[in-house]
């Protein structure tokens, strides 16, 4: 599946998760927002989704929420670490 075909990622933040949900399975990163800050600290892909790319789109989407909110940004989760060392043009972002 190709990322053209992912459906859009929406924030909940009844949940403080941003989610992704793709053929009934859905992909979410947790979070909180402290003093202008916001802390991924879990992110979860279902076995079904796993090396689709829905956990890299659903990051990439959130990330770009905290921009347009001006929030700077913080990963405790090792997958959301792990793409903002691969991604230098969210480097911005790092609070």
């Amino acid at each position: 599946m190709s990322e053209k075909n992912f459906g859009a990622v929406r924030d909940n933040p009844a949940r403080s998760r941003f989610e992704l949900e793709i053929d009934g399975a859905i992909a979410l990163a947790e979070y909180r927002v402290d003093d202008g800050v916001m802390t991924f600290f879990h992110t979860e892909t279902p076995p079904a989704l796993q090396g689709r790319g829905a956990a890299s789109k659903l990051i990439h989407e959130a990330l770009l929420t905290a921009r347009e909110r001006g929030l700077k940004v913080r990963a405790t989760c090792s997958f959301v670490i792990a793409y903002l060392k691969r991604h230098p043009e969210f480097a911005d972002l790092a609070g």
